[in-house]
Parts: structure tokens; C-alpha cells; sequence
């Protein structure tokens, strides 16, 4: 069986070790990355609308600095962000190489990203079940806790997978 392997992928059997540990760092870069996006990008995903021109609790000077910032660092290809960061992400971890070095740049590169998508899928949320919540007397705040979130619970965990497979790319 492992001269088999090794005919069909010989570099890999002859650095199995280093595979093995190469394969544990990007299971852990995808992991903490993954996490921290999911936190920071559904916070602003949920922001954004709570404050744009109309929302629950409108703050046009917050919006205009969430929506700016998502745009900027959405617009940005990974590679030069990756350069942008390197001073900040040794101010905060250290290193600019390595696991801990690429979990900075991963994580500014997925937020905006998923922040996006968390808007837009509440954006989508049905304006029937919001007139049925008002009718029953839910506060606006409670249609963003009992309706809208729940509404959306299968778009962000779809969305999350694909800014995942955004981390991992």
C-alpha cells in the first residue's frame, strides 16, 4: 500500500511529518479564523441594518463608518491586505509568519465578507412576518431577537460555510 502512495503522491509520502502538521495548522488557522469571523461579522451584519436610515436604533454617523469599512476591506484583494496588515498583526500577535501571523489578515479578509451576506439575508426577511409581529405587539426589538434572527439562522450558516471556504481559498 505505500509504494502505491508513493507512486501517486510521492512528495507527500516522503514528508509525511511535515504533511501531518501542515494539515493541523490550516485545521487551526481555519478553526480560530472561522470563529473570530463568525463573531465580528455577524455583530456587524446585524449592525449595519439596526442602524441604517429607518432601522430599530438609526445612527447614520455608525452606519456610514460600517458600511464604509466593509466596503473598503471587501474591495481589497487578500494579497495586499495581507501586506497592509503585517504591522498590525505583529502589534496584536507578534509575528507576521506563521499560524498566529496569518489569523489577522484571514480574519479582516472574511469579515467584511460575511458581515455582507448577514445583511442582506436580513434584508430578505419577509415584511408579513414583521406586520404579524407588530399586530401581536413585539417591540422592534423583539422582531430582531424572535423574528428576524431565527428567520435567518439557515442563511448564516450557509453563509458562513462559504466564507469558510473564503478563509480556506
Amino acid at each position: 500500500m505505500a509504494e502505491w502512495l508513493a507512486s501517486i503522491m510521492p512528495n507527500v509520502m516522503s514528508y509525511t511529518e511535515k504533511f501531518g502538521e501542515s494539515c493541523l495548522a490550516t485545521l487551526q488557522m481555519f478553526l480560530i479564523a472561522g470563529g473570530f469571523t463568525f463573531v465580528f461579522g455577524a455583530f456587524f451584519g446585524i449592525l449595519l441594518p439596526v442602524t441604517k436610515p429607518g432601522g430599530i436604533a438609526e445612527n447614520k454617523i455608525v452606519y456610514r463608518v460600517v458600511d464604509t469599512v466593509t466596503n473598503i476591506f471587501r474591495s481589497i484583494p487578500f494579497v495586499i491586505l495581507l501586506i497592509f496588515l503585517i504591522p498590525l498583526t505583529r502589534l496584536i500577535v507578534g509575528t507576521a509568519i506563521g499560524v498566529k501571523g496569518a489569523i489577522v489578515p484571514l480574519v479582516f479578509g472574511a469579515v467584511p465578507f460575511f458581515t455582507r451576506q448577514v445583511e442582506v439575508a436580513l434584508a430578505g426577511v419577509s415584511p408579513d412576518l414583521h406586520e404579524a409581529a407588530i399586530v401581536d405587539g413585539a417591540s422592534k426589538f423583539q422582531r430582531l431577537l424572535h423574528i428576524d434572527l431565527p428567520t435567518i439562522l439557515p442563511t448564516i450558516v450557509i453563509m458562513l460555510i462559504l466564507a469558510c471556504g473564503n478563509i480556506m481559498s
